[in-house]
């Protein structure tokens, strides 16, 4: 095998509009248009046309000019992922703070998880559940402060959980757990409880790969709901010109008729 030879120039980079479209690039392309069609800026017919562009573009530069004309089109080309656990933007969140004086405080659901959270209940109850939470970033601490009151923290099974707090008359419970994946997200749990009570522990069943397939099968809904609308127009483009050539032809016969009587 021979050797390219000392100072010879390297082969050519490919241009940025050569390179090859994936299924994301085609899905993002094609939900502009679904919201431009929304919008009123495409007719059905603009729609259907460009849709099947989109599916039959092979390169980005093909796909730049079908949503040239359309908000958004000018924007940013998705960012690779952040590492199997980041689904979130990169900018980090701002510090959170949950503050329950004789009430109640709770944080759940789909969220960014910012880098710092602070807990403090006093007569009251703080809780915090992290497990369809979004990590932006590895490193999670948590500070709490109970004083005659309760705060209670549920991670995904498979995160790293770690805690340097301490009860004072009262329950500081971290049930600490190593996850097997050193990128996995790590929440670090640091602070006291006076006459009070803090809990942290995963939530058995809840995994952060759960939530990644929730969103790809929400991915793939998005695909074949649009899939679907562009079906559904094609009909009715099909239906509408069928119905022209019907009264074509319908006039064409009256008006053989009205040359003949």
């Amino acid at each position: 095998m021979t050797k390219p030879a000392a100072g010879a120039p390297a082969p050519p980079a490919v241009a940025e509009r050569d390179i090859r479209a994936s299924d994301a690039d085609r899905d993002r392309i094609a939900e502009i248009l679904r919201e431009a069609l929304a919008e009123g800026r495409l007719d059905p017919e603009e729609h259907a046309e460009r849709i099947d562009a989109v599916y039959r573009a092979k390169t980005m530069g093909e796909l730049e000019p079908v949503v040239r004309d359309l908000p958004e089109a000018g924007g940013s080309r998705p960012q690779p992922e952040q590492g199997g656990y980041a689904h979130g933007p990169a900018a980090p969140a701002p510090d959170q703070n949950l503050v329950a004086i004789f009430s109640a405080a709770v944080r759940k659901g789909r969220w960014q998880a910012p880098a710092r959270i602070n807990a403090v209940a006093f007569f009251g109850s703080v809780e915090i559940d992290l497990t369809e939470a979004v990590f932006p970033q590895q490193q999670i601490q948590i500070n709490v402060t109970a004083i005659f009151g309760s705060v209670e923290i549920r991670v995904p099974e498979n995160i790293t959980l770690r805690s340097s707090g301490s009860g004072i008359l009262g329950s500081f419970e971290v049930e600490t757990h190593e996850a097997g994946d050193a990128d996995a997200p790590q929440v670090h749990v640091n602070g006291y409880a006076v006459l009070g009570s803090v809990e942290a522990k995963p939530k058995r069943g809840a995994w952060i790969r759960d939530l990644r397939d929730r969103l790809r099968e929400g991915h793939r809904e998005l695909r074949r709901q649009v899939w679907e609308d562009h079906q559904q127009l094609r009909q009715e483009q099909r239906d509408r010109h069928e119905r022209h050539r019907a009264e074509r032809r319908e006039r064409r016969d009256r008006f053989r008729k009205g040359m003949d009587g």
